[in-house]
Formats: C-alpha cells, structure tokens, sequence
C-alpha cells in the first residue's frame, strides 16, 4: 500500500518500483493497492495495480491522496491474502491499510518516508501538528515492525513513543548515476562552476535558501525539479537556470554535470538524491539535519552547514567551487561510498524484515495481555567469556520441580552454567531461594552478589510479587532498577529475565501485571546497557510439557528450554540447536490432576493459611563459587 505511485514521481514511487521489480525478480507475487490517478497502470513489474478512490492534494494538482474506507482495503487484501503487509510512507491510505492488516491477522511493515508533522509546521499550519504527530505515533505503533531510513528519523519516531524500529535506507542505481555521464559542456558557458539542485520546488524543501549563492562570481545555479513554488523561486532568483522535471537519462546527465550538489531541505527523512549525486561522483554541500547526517562525510565527500545558517551555506559552497582538486576528491570518496547500496541489496534487507515482521507477529498474537512496550529480540551478547557468574531470583532460579539422579535441584541456571563453562570453566553462585520476592533480591541476594564480585549475572524475579492481591508495578520495576544500576556499576554484565506465567486458563488473571512489569524491565535493560531476555518473545515456554507437577514451576523441559535460549542469547557457540536436539533426546514428564491438588495445591493452601512460604528456613544452594569445568572436582552430572 502505497501514498504516492504513478504516474506521479516521487521518492516514495520510485521505491515503490525498485521493491516491486526485486519481488518479481526473486519469484514473489506482489499486489499493489494506490490512490487512483489519471495515467495509473493496471500492471507494474508483473503486480497487479489496484487503484483506490483518491482525491487531489491541495497545491498538488497531480498529487492524489488515497480515500478509501477501512472495510474496502480489508475486502482487497482478503482476495490477495497476503503474508505481509508494505505500507510505503504511511499516513492517510496507510493508517487504513495499518487498520485492515490489523483486522485480517496479517503482519505489517510501514516504511516511514516523509516526515508529515515538519510539513506542517513548514506550511505554518501549527494546529494540526499536534494531530499529525499523534497519527504517526498511533500509525506506527499499530505497525508490526517500523523501518526508519536515518539516524534522525530513527530519534524523532522513538521521541514520540514509536517501538520495534528497524533501520532501512534506500538503493541507488549506480549504474545509470555514474561519472560517466558527465557532460563537460552541459549548462557551462564560459567555465563556470555549476551547483545544482535536484527535488521538488515546495516550501518544505526550503530551495528559497539558495538565494544566497544567487550571483556568486563564477557561479552558475541551476535548478531541476517543477512544483508549487517555481515562479515565486524565479521571481527570487532570475539568474538561476530552472530546467523543470527531469527523469531518466537527462537527469543523470545533469546530475554528474554538477561540480557541486546543495541540498538546503531540513525535513528529508533520507535525502535520494544525496545518493545519486555521490553515484554520479559530485560532492554536495547539504544541511546538517535529517537524512543527510547519515550520507554526507565531513570533510570527506561533502559539507553539512549549520541548519538555517545561510553564511554557513555560501562559505561552504564557495569552498568547493573555488577549489577542483578537493572537489574531485570529494567526488571519488562518494562515488566509493554508495557502490555497496544496490538496489538489490537494499531490497534484500527488506526481505528480511518481511520475515522478522511475521516472526514477531506471531509473539503479538500470543501475548496475553497488551504491552506498553512490545517484546522485540536483543543482540547477542558480545563478551562471551565470563568467568564468575552468579544466579539471583526465587523458586525458577532455584531449580524447583526439576531434581537431578542425585535428588540435587538442577534449574535452568545450573544448566546455562554448564554451557557457559564450555569455553574454559567458570565460577559459578546460585543464590536463588524459593518464595523469594523483588525486595530480597535487592537486599541480601544483592549484598551477597556484590562480595563476589561476578562478571555476570542473571535475575529472574517478580512472579511471587505480582501474584499478590495487590502489586506496585512501578515501585517494583525501582528496585530492579537499582539492583540492575549497581550491579552495572560494579562492572558486572546483567541478563534480566522477564517473569512468565503458564499457559493456564486460570493465569491469565494476572497477565496485565506481567505485561507491565515486562514492558519496564525492557526499560531498564536499554537504560543500563543490560542484556534482556523477554520471555514473551518465545510463547512456546508456556506450554503445558514444560512446566513441572505443581503447574506452577517449570519442569526439566521448560528450565532446558530457557538455558539454551539464555545461552543463544550470550552468544554460546550452537547453543540453539543444542537445545533442539536435547528436546529430542529427553521426554517430559506427566502428571495427573489428583496428584496435584493432593501433593501441591493443598500444601501451598495449608502453608499460606500458617502464615508461611515454601523458602522458609532455607538457604541458597551456591552461596559461594563453585568452579564448573575440566578440572572441576564437582562432576557434569550434578549440573546438567
């Protein structure tokens, strides 16, 4: 679903056509939903055009925004079924798009292009900026995954509370944008230098700023593109040669006969033609906001000016004209710069999202309540050899529903332990006790943690407290926090476990808390540079094979399954198909419902009625080092 498509021509288009065309080159099947237009095609690159009730944007005779109902986009991707949904510079048609994708079931990708709220303020119409950015936020958030095309943009949308971003820039056609094309004589009477300007002619592009370079001595502007703004632009610059739209051939000629590029807009989300002026090997000269602080190199291929700065501008523009040598350098330097930006590879990337958009839809599908901050994949740890770790948490880290031949409790920490001293040994301190709850992890296991001066540790803690008839959320997310901030003081890596629930019925009750509880967390680890493991990301734990005889613990299943994906996540060597094959060699055990109420439910009933938890009188297991590894007197047995 796109905003803008043919036969108008534009940025988004244009990418629109190159995804298309790599769709159908890897054996894709594409249909394409556009604001109906005078000139649109039926077809493009082997996907089937639908156009959809539009209507002209006010300045824009050309422009058509897409008007189509909710139910009307729903009925089109119902037909087509598709397995992800594109939304290309989403706004008007896309928050229709968003919402149909939404109510079919079927993942989402908006492709965040053109930063409508700077429009707005561009245009001065202040009151609907506020509108326009809570529909971005609102648009976005529906989205299933966001792809931002630059370091900025990626900034503006987490501002305005947007998650799951992804980074994705654009191609460049580097063939037909080449020095090659160069024309020596083109626009160039009496040896000037040409600085020129490729885009749309409109307020947001802010190409009145080269007014400033108007009549510079030995300088000839030339401007390439039509819009709105044009004959007010010429009355402004008459010295300036306006060219009008240029397209193909002509304007990669014209492009590679610029000795100097300029690029005065502050609100491009990207900036392509930055890309193809460094294709077509001509420095630039652009403002230092936006899309262009990704693009341009200082010093290296080109100048970024202080935003609004037009003395900044001309010095900058007269530094390069005055100076061949530099500007062929600047040029050889971005022509280097783009040749790795194919098309091909940058739709490749797309791909990729495509596939993690519908992996990360089927975590949304499974969660059990709503969440502030959606569950999304960390990078894998980049250490790797820790040598003292130590285990913080309750009954989960304890071991509990989980013995050993030995009748020794062996959780799923144990179990990464024995991973993790794969790579050479390693020290390891368990001092999770059952019936533990956030404030005994912040106060005794912390303490104890401290004096042993790990280099890594895990926490996994909050179920006994948000399983109480009343939980403070934020005052228990505080604590963590300050354990997680001391413990990174300390030098210590962290891995923060989210607490999960089983997938019974009965649990649900409290899946709003966990959520909540998890969405902080999730905080807390980008605060303080911690490694989060969020449990919602694999909804597979809490199935019924995994979890122990009491429905309330894992079982040796569910504490294999968690350590191997602990240990895929800090970078264990196969640690992931480790963990498929002990599946498959270990079977789990079953249980009846008699024996459960009779060994577990009226046991816990019994206790609670005393006034007493289960941890009670007991100690940590491992509340000093013990050493895992080839030379260990401890034997693999106890711990695997």
């Amino acid at each position: 679903m796109t905003e803008s498509f043919l036969p108008h021509m534009n940025g988004v288009t244009g990418s629109v056509l190159q995804i298309l065309r790599h769709l159908e080159r890897t054996g894709n099947v594409a249909h394409v939903i556009a604001p109906d237009a005078v000139g649109i095609p039926t077809d493009m690159h082997g996907a089937a055009v639908e156009p959809v009730t539009s209507m002209a944007l006010p300045g824009y005779r050309n422009v058509r925004v897409g008007a189509a109902t909710v139910q009307r986009v729903a009925g089109s991707l119902a037909r087509f079924r598709p397995d992800v949904v594109h939304l290309a510079s989403p706004f008007a048609l896309g928050w229709r798009g968003v919402l149909a994708a939404g109510r079919l079931g079927v993942p989402s990708v908006a492709a965040y292009q053109t930063d409508v709220a700077a429009y707005t303020e561009r245009y001065r119409v202040a009151a609907t900026t506020s509108f326009a950015q809570n529909h971005i936020t609102r648009l976005h958030r529906r989205a299933t995954l966001t792809l931002a095309p630059s370091s900025e943009s990626e900034q503006q949308l987490v501002g305005l509370g947007v998650d799951r971003i992804r980074r994705w820039g654009r191609g460049v056609d580097a063939e037909r944008f080449h020095p090659g094309a160069r024309d020596e004589n083109w626009q160039r009477p009496a040896g000037e230098v040409v600085v020129g300007y490729v885009g749309r002619l409109a307020a947001e592009k802010q190409v009145e700023d080269l007014r400033v370079l108007h009549g510079l001595p030995g300088v000839r502007l030339v401007i390439v593109g039509e819009g709105p703004a044009r004959s007010r632009l010429e009355t402004l610059m008459p010295g300036a040669v306006f060219l009008g739209h240029l397209d193909g051939d002509r304007l990669a000629t014209a492009m590679a006969s610029f000795d100097v590029f300029v690029h005065p807009g502050e609100s491009e989300t990207f900036g392509q033609t930055l890309q193809e002026a460094h294709a077509s090997g001509v420095p630039i000269v652009a403002t230092g906001r936006g899309g262009p602080l990704d693009l341009v190199r200082m010093g290296i291929d080109g100048w970024l000016y202080r935003p609004g700065d037009l003395d900044d501008l001309r010095m900058r523009v007269l530094d390069l004209a005055g100076d061949a040598r530099k500007r062929r350098a600047f040029g050889v330097a971005g022509r280097a710069a783009v040749e790795g930006r194919s098309w091909q590879a940058v739709c490749d990337q797309l791909l990729d999202h495509f596939d993690e958009a519908r992996e990360l839809h089927v975590v949304d599908r499974a969660l059990r309540a709503p969440r502030p901050r959606r569950p999304e994949p960390a990078g894998a740890a980049r250490n790797g050899r820790w040598q003292r770790y130590v285990a913080l948490g309750d009954s989960l880290t304890e071991g509990l529903c989980d013995p050993g031949p030995d009748g020794a409790l062996r959780g799923w920490a144990d179990r990464l332990a024995l991973l993790l001293s794969a790579r050479g040994g390693i020290h390891y301190a368990n001092l999770a006790v059952r019936s533990r709850r956030v404030r005994d992890v912040r106060g005794e296991q912390l303490t104890r943690a401290r004096e042993l001066r790990p280099d890594l540790v895990s926490i996994l803690i909050g179920a006994n407290d948000l399983v109480k008839s009343h939980a403070d959320v934020p005052a228990l997310a505080a604590e963590v926090e300050e354990t997680v901030r001391q413990l990174r003081a300390d030098g210590a890596d962290v891995l923060l476990v989210t607490p999960f629930l089983p997938g019974r019925r009965a649990a649900a009750v409290f899946a709003s808390r966990f959520a909540a509880f998890a969405a902080r967390l999730a905080g807390i680890a980008e605060r303080h540079g911690a490694i989060l493991l969020d449990t919602d990301l694999h909804p597979t734990l809490g199935a019924r094979p995994n979890w122990g005889e009491d429905l309330v613990h894992l079982g040796s299943r569910g504490h294999r399954f968690l350590a191997y994906v602990a240990g895929d996540l800090l970078g264990v060597p196969h640690a992931e198909t480790l963990g498929a094959l002990d599946q498959v060699l270990h079977d789990a055990d079953a249980t009846t419902r008699a024996v459960w109420w009779r060994e577990h439910a009226l046991p816990w009933v019994w206790r609670r009625m005393r006034g007493r938890v289960a941890g009670d009188g007991r100690v940590a297991k491992h509340d000093d080092y013990v050493y895992i590894g080839r030379s260990s007197s401890m034997r693999g047995a106890e711990v695997r």
